[in-house]
């Protein structure tokens, strides 16, 4: 199309000419960027980070393949199998699942504008840093937020949350699974019972987690279940998992008042993705190669297993730690139980700056580890698994 625009244009000659200095009204004021003429250079790196990870070749391609149409019948198709995958990692038979176009950050404000209304009684389990964003968007949206609040390290147990049930009778509990700011691991056999119990609905953050431990949605009674593409799936960032249950559904179609983000409203994803009963309809443009890495990326886990997933991590996990006590670091972490496999989070050792330590990974050997993020700042050590 470009082309021919601009043989049409050289055929033209003067009057073409003519026309752009009529539709030019002043001068430019900004030059070409110099930065723009060089190629493009990336370092190749080993990221060890909380997240993103390095792609697997096979997903890396995906990514280059020629963009169709987002409502292409094709790029449908893809999105079915992307809904299929995402019900097999998150072991759900929903049919309200759907990928969002956004980081795991986007599917937490999704569940969040979705779920409450202001006036809404939300409890929040804080144990890092997800769990104080998740506070902190409630607060935007009016909920009255409860905070049970631990410090970096520690988890959530039956009984904290059952006592929190009791006194503030929410509509909705958070809690991460997998908190990246500090590697913890929080159980979730038991919660998703209770909470109904006290007709409260459970939402839980797996962006760390999920692909390397054990999550069974529809068996925990998680009513809403979010991740992202950036970790164990290895895709690029950009994409993040979604879905709720038939309870969780009931209550975001029978709310009293519209959610505040129209892009996030999930009555028009749920048309988009093809998850309700009538013809789908134009929302939004999707994120077309990125959501060909995460079809690849659910295809490279549903190719491996699950378990055959979780046991990697698991094994790795172990063996990583040894070596790490064995050079006399201390993990961050004190109860092995409750170590999250993705991230591993090392106690700064005494009078060293983190900084220095993460720089000279860098520098030295171009492998990217990181520092602790929110509570855990200057206290921990990130490096991830993925």
């Amino acid at each position: 199309m470009l082309r021919a625009l601009a043989m049409a244009s050289v055929a033209l000659g003067p009057q073409a000419a003519g026309w752009a200095r009529t539709m030019a009204s002043h001068q430019l004021l900004v030059a070409p960027p110099e930065a723009l003429r060089k190629p493009l250079s990336i370092p190749n790196r080993l990221l060890l980070g909380p997240g993103p990870a390095n792609l697997a070749p096979r997903v890396l391609a995906a990514g280059g393949l020629q963009v169709i149409g987002h409502m292409h019948k094709e790029m449908y198709q893809i999105m079915d199998e992307i809904k299929q995958g995402i019900q097999y990692v998150f072991q759900t038979r929903n049919p309200l699942t759907l990928a969002i176009s956004g980081s795991g950050h986007c599917a937490l404000e999704a569940a969040l504008f979705n779920l409450l209304e202001p006036g809404d009684s939300f409890l929040v389990g804080v144990n890092g840093i997800w769990g104080q964003r998740a506070a902190d968007i409630g607060e935007r949206i009016g909920a009255r937020v409860h905070m049970m609040v631990k410090d970096p390290g520690g988890h959530h147990t039956l009984r904290e949350v059952e006592e929190g049930l009791a006194q503030h009778k929410p509509v909705l509990l958070f809690l991460t699974q997998g908190e990246s700011s500090s590697g913890v691991l929080q159980p979730l056999n038991g919660y998703g019972e209770l909470c109904h119990r006290y007709k409260c609905l459970l939402l839980v953050d797996s962006v760390a987690s999920l692909g390397a431990v054990p999550i069974y949605m529809d068996q925990q009674g998680i009513d809403v279940l979010y991740s992202g593409s950036q970790k164990v799936l290895n895709a690029p960032p950009g994409t993040s998992l979604l879905s709720f249950s038939d309870k969780a559904k009931n209550k975001i179609y029978t709310r009293k008042t519209k959610p505040f983000s129209f892009y996030l409203d999930i009555k028009w994803l749920a048309n988009f993705w093809g998850c309700d009963d009538q013809p789908r309809m134009y929302h939004h443009t999707t994120p077309i190669t990125g959501l060909y890495s995460l079809r690849e990326s659910l295809a490279l886990i549903a190719e491996q297993g699950l378990e055959d997933s979780w046991r990697q991590h698991r094994e790795t996990m172990a063996y990583l730690h040894g070596r790490l006590q064995g050079l006399g670091l201390r993990l961050f972490v004190k109860d092995p139980a409750l170590r999250l496999p993705t991230i591993t989070t090392v106690a700064v050792p005494a009078g060293y700056n983190w900084r220095d330590i993460t720089n000279y990974v860098m520098d030295h050997f171009d492998i990217e580890i990181t520092g602790g993020l929110g509570p855990s700042m200057g206290k921990a050590i990130l490096s991830g698994l993925d």
